[in-house]
């Protein structure tokens, strides 16, 4: 799933984040309520991890302008207000559910899953399907298919594909794929893009099907159907 973590706590955003990528998930992070609401607005998420006490724009704010805006991505609530009060006042805002801290991360991980599969929009596994030519992604079952047959993807191929499904068609950049797969925002001077893309070719093209993954020399990769 791609995530917004919405956490003004350093130490906080970054156990939350790490756990999120651990499980496979692509996860984007607002260090206040202005930044979280601008990208909850102007992005598209499976779902939002909002906390309550932000500064700039307070998390309930946040959500109630969502809901206002018609923006039904499923919220779950994290805060250190955990009276009976707090979390009905935060359940009537508008989240999906309300999680007190401190809380565990295998917890969060699947009140995720519960939000995304009940959430409106998203009970049509069709919603959760990313198509380009035979190849197949749905993020529902976090399975792959080319023509048909299973593709056994590793975490960070199957982030890589994700991310090329969504800009399919287009030129995508090392610096895109750093930022967007492996949260780096650096050249780390490696060729770990190099190896995964290697490796995900390898499984998502194989001999007798036309590529679709194509290295666009001196820019990118592009994942595009090669009649296109």
């Amino acid at each position: 799933m791609r995530l917004l973590l919405v956490e003004d706590q350093t130490d906080t955003a970054e156990f939350v984040l790490k756990a999120l990528r651990e499980a496979g998930h692509i996860a984007d992070h607002a260090k206040d309520g202005r930044e979280g609401l601008f990208l909850a607005t102007t992005e598209t998420y499976d779902a939002i991890i909002l906390d309550r006490m932000l500064p700039k724009v307070d998390g309930l704010t946040i959500l109630r302008t969502l809901r206002a805006s018609s923006i039904h991505t499923p919220v779950v609530i994290l805060s250190a207000l955990g009276e009976i009060d707090d979390r009905v006042e935060g359940l009537r805002a508008g989240s999906d559910d309300y999680l007190v801290k401190p809380f565990s991360t295998i917890e969060l991980l699947a009140r995720l899953d519960a939000v995304t599969r009940r959430s409106p929009g998203q009970s049509e596994p069709e919603g959760h399907v990313l198509r380009l030519a035979d190849l197949e992604l749905n993020r529902l079952s976090r399975s792959v298919k080319r023509a048909g047959v299973a593709l056994e993807l590793q975490p960070r191929e199957y982030q890589l594909l994700e991310y090329l499904l969504r800009h399919a068609g287009q030129v995508v950049t090392r610096t895109m794929l750093l930022e967007a797969v492996w949260d780096y925002h650096f050249d780390p001077g490696t060729n770990v893009i190099d190896v995964h893309i290697s490796k995900l070719r390898n499984k998502i093209d194989p001999a007798g099907l036309p590529p679709l993954l194509h290295t666009v020399r001196g820019a990118g990769y592009r994942l595009g159907d090669p009649q296109a």
